[in-house]
């Protein structure tokens, strides 16, 4: 009997090694076979933005050879198409923790200015010889960084490299790791951000302040001292030794003092005008301590500074709650009508109320004596072009930025369909839908660009 036990164990013990080897055996390949689909998808990808750069460099020599807006409004249009596709391509490489910001910028500032000269009536209006020269230069730019891509896929074919270990260095942050695909996407990344640095006047490398001083920003001038000692107020620091100022150059649009401190766990960082000593951006990273105030009080918190600031009828567009801070974005409110070029945004800290975040940049550089027109159509009028299903909750006057960066009138409406929300902005003069967005949860950028 024991004999007959012993038996029916071991081959119980044989079909449970078996079964454990055939499930390890099929666990191995489901993680081989989406390695592979990764590898695959990350080698396409990359292979795909080389050849859309490709493209790019050819189609933008194309534009410049063109003379007949018939021609050349269509080719725009298929340079914003292109840029589209490789900043999709760059989307999907493993470039999480790889900075690759300087290509992507490079890339979305020309599909931003292609499809703005695009949409244009070229016949009335067309390239100017600043525009001209920009394209030149980013024939010959393009050109540089296509070249770089090149290299970096020649390397990838003729060494068999794989992206997974790209994937792998990055996410370990092997800085010893002698990555060939790495190093090559530096190079290429180093290569946009010389563009840059030599290009501070060119509308596409970095934001447009082309006539776009601060308007608004009154008082007379302050020393370095003054804006040091500003710094020490808003940084709430005793010790201004470990502060550091630098002033903008010569010549600069927006003089600007920047200060940055730091000191054990704490980070801060401000641009002060030169001009009245306005704060046009402020960030503080430092650790939180346990939540004592709510989103609202957070709210009046920033609410109360801005008004300190001097920054009057100013409204509040909307406010969210992340790990333990609040955010606010404010509007300027122009007897009833929503100025959305005058934004502020505020980020207030809510275990102790403390400001950590600011940004005044759009407000001081859009923010003038306007003569608002009325409205040529109706608020009904203007609902008529809304879609039947949305249920509209508010609605408000208002001023945006349309497709081609000029000011508009428009009708504002908050609506619902389903479960989202959306607010959509109807031109006031004809009807003409400006504006759609779906309202979610991203924070505003307080880098101050």
């Amino acid at each position: 009997m024991s004999h007959l036990i012993r038996n029916i164990l071991i081959a119980i013990l044989a079909v449970g090694i078996v079964g454990m080897g055939v499930w390890g055996y099929k666990e191995h390949n489901e993680k081989n076979a989406i390695l592979i689909q990764a590898e695959n998808t990350y080698q396409r990808s990359f292979h795909e933005l080389s050849y859309h750069m490709d493209l790019l460099h050819d189609k933008i020599g194309t534009a410049l050879a063109m003379n007949s807006p018939t021609s050349l409004s269509p080719q725009l249009i298929e340079i914003w198409r292109i840029t589209s596709e490789a900043l999709s391509n760059v989307g999907q490489l493993p470039l999480t923790l790889l900075p690759f910001n300087k290509t992507e910028g490079f890339l979305s500032n020309i599909g931003d200015f292609t499809y703005r000269t695009a949409v244009r009536d070229l016949d009335t209006e067309p390239l100017s010889k600043k525009e001209m020269r920009t394209l030149r230069d980013l024939y010959g730019q393009a050109h540089d960084i296509k070249n770089e891509l090149r290299q970096v896929q020649h390397l990838v074919l003729d060494n068999n490299l794989r992206w997974m270990d790209v994937q792998l260095a990055l996410a370990t942050q092997d800085e010893q790791a002698d990555n060939t695909i790495i190093d090559g996407l530096k190079t290429v990344e180093k290569k946009v951000e010389g563009y840059a640095e030599g290009n501070d006047d060119s509308p596409l490398i970095g934001p447009n302040t082309e006539d776009h001083t601060f308007e608004n920003v009154k008082g007379k001038k302050i020393s370095e001292q003054e804006a040091l000692e500003q710094g020490q107020r808003i940084f709430h620091i005793k010790d201004t030794s470990k502060v550091k100022v630098t002033k903008t150059g010569d010549g600069a649009t927006n003089p600007l003092y920047s200060l940055s401190y730091e000191e054990n766990d704490k980070r801060a960082y401000m641009d002060i005008s030169e001009k009245g000593g306005h704060p046009i951006t402020l960030l503080v990273n430092r650790t939180m301590d346990e939540k004592k105030l709510s989103l609202n009080d957070g709210y009046e918190a920033a609410r109360k500074y801005i008004k300190k600031l001097g920054l009057d009828q100013m409204v509040l567009l909307q406010s969210a709650e992340y790990d333990d801070t609040g955010v606010y974005s404010f509007i300027y409110e122009d007897n009833g009508v929503r100025v959305y070029p005058d934004s502020v945004d505020v980020k207030v800290a809510l275990d102790n109320g403390d400001i950590i975040g600011l940004t005044t940049r759009n407000f001081y550089m859009n923010h003038k004596k306007r003569d608002i027109p009325q409205p040529e159509i109706s608020k009904e009028e203007a609902e008529r072009s809304l879609n039947p299903n949305l249920k509209i909750h508010e609605d408000f006057v208002a001023i945006v930025e349309n497709d081609l960066g000029k000011e508009v009138l428009v009708y504002e409406f908050l609506g619902t369909l389903d479960d989202d929300t959306y607010r959509i902005f109807i031109n006031a003069n004809d009807g003409k839908e400006e504006i759609v967005e779906k309202l979610g949860h991203a924070e505003m950028n307080f880098s101050g660009i």
